[in-house]
């Protein structure tokens, strides 16, 4: 059978309308030029828009649908924590703010080895980001860890407010002897605030990495010698009129990730040495590259005077959490909140976040999605532990501000997505029902010829 080119091009416009369901529709993406709609109100720490835990930790007031689109940020009381376990971890897709279940979450891949947390970085991968799942604002947190090594590959330890406000320990690994300190104010770029510091070996050896935050001043500290101080009133800008300062709650982070990817921007390989080499040795004896975490603790400071609270429409004398009054997103912009800081379902939002019920487990709880693997060998793997295997992954932004946590896209080894059921923007498809759908209409075009 002869077909006309109207019917030709019908079935091209058909071909070509079900490849775009298997794509889906382009990510909302949310950034100081566009803001997220009220359908995906939450702008997450990657710059997508997005409901359930988009709204959670890292959702950023500036660029969300409004100011209650994000959730309160619960407040960190004074805690240690020894990485022994990863039952110390909750997988981030199964967390909806319910604060007493953890406190931390992961996204990656995580196991345990010689009494410490591994940090890993599978072949292809963007690697491993831990969270605390509440916020300090000002005081002294200790790290106890051996970070990663080789070209393009960084591990980093900082503190990172849902504004971008920033305060790193950065470990590039080709420089194992140079940690650096670094720190962003609402994720302005600013290349002279990095400075670098010597110890020795951080792969072989591990080391104490503290940040002491106050309100007036900043100190690193290695093993308890102090190797940097920044004070605020030398961070004033004369031109935004304000001081380019952290002073807003920031959650305390932890991540292994590929800065030497190949789809990240050519400045950022280039200050990780240059481009990660996936053929190494440690993805050849042991699949992944990682980087280890033995211990934390905080010690929390007095808030700053004069912060308000403001009663929410819960009942609680509890006022145990952050939020914003402005989009500004200074310090000056925080009150405390009895509001709750869970939410009830995977579409809830800031605004509607279906936590009426008084039976916060059960209104919170999220089947387990992560998969744990047992190691066979220590000449294959390194220890034992919780494998996650869709890794969620988002691309570079070379504006973001922040560069520890950028993902390479597309860089899950899993056959899998993005494991979590919160919901993002773009539209979501069964790919292999959806290409066997185009598969069988395509044989069926092509039998009629």
């Amino acid at each position: 059978m002869v077909f006309g080119s109207a019917r030709i091009f019908f079935i091209l416009v058909s071909f070509i309308g079900l490849v775009q369901l298997v794509v889906g529709s382009d990510i909302v993406k949310c950034n100081s030029s566009s803001s997220c709609p009220e359908s995906a109100p939450c702008c997450s720490q990657y710059g997508q828009c997005g409901t359930g835990e988009y709204c959670l930790g890292g959702c950023d007031i500036r660029y969300s649908y409004n100011l209650s689109a994000c959730m309160p940020m619960a407040m960190m009381d004074s805690f240690k924590t020894t990485f022994d376990s990863t039952d110390v971890l909750k997988k981030q897709d199964d967390y909806l703010g319910n604060v007493s279940e953890s406190e931390w979450i992961y996204s990656g891949y995580v196991g345990t080895h010689n009494n410490a947390l591994l940090l890993q970085m599978p072949n292809h991968t963007s690697g491993t980001v831990i969270s605390s799942t509440k916020y300090l604002w000002y005081g002294k947190i200790s790290a106890q860890l051996k970070t990663s090594h080789r070209k393009g590959v960084v591990t980093a330890f900082i503190l990172y407010s849902n504004v971008q406000d920033e305060i790193d320990f950065e470990y590039v690994g080709y420089n194992l002897t140079e940690p650096q300190s670094n720190y962003y104010a609402q994720g302005i770029l600013n290349y002279t605030n990095s400075k670098s510091s010597t110890t020795s070996d951080t792969f072989e050896n591990y080391h104490n990495y503290t940040i002491d935050w106050k309100e007036d001043k900043i100190e690193w500290f290695i093993d308890d010698e102090k190797v940097r101080t920044l004070e605020k009133k030398n961070t004033w800008n004369s031109t935004s009129k304000r001081y380019d300062y952290p002073q807003t709650p920031s959650r305390i982070q932890l991540s292994l990730w590929p800065a030497g990817s190949s789809s990240n921007g050519q400045g950022t390989i280039e200050w990780a040495g240059g481009e990660i080499d996936w053929d190494a040795s440690d993805i050849k004896n042991y699949g992944y590259y990682y980087a280890y975490l033995k211990s934390l603790n905080v010690s929390t400071y007095d808030l700053p005077s004069g912060v308000k609270k403001v009663n929410g429409s819960d009942s609680s004398n509890d006022f145990n959490a952050f939020l914003y009054n402005s989009t500004k997103g200074n310090g000056n912009n925080i009150y405390l909140t009895n509001k709750k800081v869970w939410l009830g379902n995977d579409d809830a939002t800031g605004f509607d976040p279906d936590n009426d019920s008084d039976d916060e487990k059960k209104s919170n709880s999220k089947s387990s999605k992560s998969t744990n693997s047992s190691g066979k060998s220590k000449t294959k793997t390194k220890g034992s532990g919780s494998t996650d295997t869709s890794t969620s992954t988002s691309t570079y932004d070379s504006d973001s501000g922040f560069v520890q946590n950028s993902k390479q896209s597309s860089s899950s080894t899993s056959s899998g997505g993005k494991s979590s059921s919160s919901k993002n923007y773009a539209s979501t498809f069964d790919t292999r029902g959806t290409l066997a759908l185009i598969g069988g209409l395509i044989f069926g075009f092509l039998s009629l010829f």
